[in-house]
Formats: structure tokens, sequence, C-alpha cells
């Protein structure tokens, strides 16, 4: 039985993008294990040549194939924020920083440090504007009303969040 590779790809934020890649490896031939966003587990170990196609054609839908162990740590960080923040599970209960310590195996210093020297803000910063996405996505689509919004949300976060959410849409 073959081991599974994980190749880890930028920009994959929902399940539209899981969608995407899918049709690029079927397009290209590379038989895929399972897709979660951000990374895609296959039993085939690619060659130079396919990794460039993946590559191009990734970044033709606006992906990109990570390869450099700081750039995937980056990536999977972003894909645990943005799962976390989009589609919020139980795992919620406890703190970001604890559950991508225990995901990633790194301690959070760590972490943090190199998320904001590569991205350029820190990870809280990341996580607030994710929740902003979402919330103008929901309202968008009109899956979330203002007031829906307002009841579901504990005062104390939606306090420290509508100055931001504020600021952004100025």
């Amino acid at each position: 039985m073959s081991e599974s590779n994980s190749l880890f790809i930028r920009n994959m934020v929902c399940p539209r993008c899981i969608d995407t890649v899918k049709d690029i490896f079927v397009d290209l031939s590379i038989p895929v294990t399972r897709i979660l966003l951000g990374e895609v587990l296959t039993d085939t170990v690619l060659d130079e040549v396919q990794k460039l196609s993946l590559n191009e054609r990734l970044t033709e839908r606006g992906f990109e194939l990570l390869t450099d162990n700081k750039s995937k740590l980056i990536g999977q960080i972003k894909s645990y924020l943005i799962q976390w923040t989009h589609y919020p599970t139980k795992m919620l209960n406890k703190n970001f920083s604890l559950l991508l310590s225990e995901k990633l195996d790194h301690d959070y210093s760590y972490l943090s440090k190199l998320f904001s020297s590569v991205e350029g803000i820190t990870i809280e910063r990341f996580i607030v504007r994710q929740k902003i996405e979402r919330i103008k996505e929901l309202i968008v689509y009109n899956e979330l009303t203002y007031q829906r919004l307002l009841s579901s949300w504990a005062t104390a976060v939606w306090h420290t969040f509508l100055p931001s959410l504020k600021k952004r849409q100025a």
C-alpha cells in the first residue's frame, strides 16, 4: 500500500476552491485521495514536470503550490484559521493559539512571529479580517440579516468587532 503525500496549496478558502482544485488534478490525471482547504492528499509522488504543470494550472486559477516548509506552515495556519472562522465548529470553545499549536505541533509564539514576518499582519488581525469578510459575504448573499447577526453574537465580541467592521467598510 502506498503512502499518501500532502501537497499544500495557497488561497484555497472555500468549498468552491476545493472543487476547482479537484478539477485541475483530474485534468492532469493526478489521482487524489482527499482534498481539504489548503491541502491535497495523493498517493502519487509528483516529478518536477508534474509539479510545474500543476503549479501553472493552479496559478491560472488564483492558487499556488507551496514548496518550502515555511510557506507550507503559513498556508496551513491560514487554512485552519479560515476553516475555524468561516465554518465554526465545537473546536471554537478553545483558544485559537492553543488550536494552532496542537494542530501544527509548534509553539504558538513561533507560529505567530513567522506569520507576522511573512504576512505583515498578526494572526489576530488576520482572524478579525476573516470574520469581517465572512459576515459581509453572509449579508451580501442574504444568508444573514443584521438583526440575526446582532442577536447571535455575544455582546462583548460584537462591541469589539463593530469598530473593525466599520473601519474596513469606510
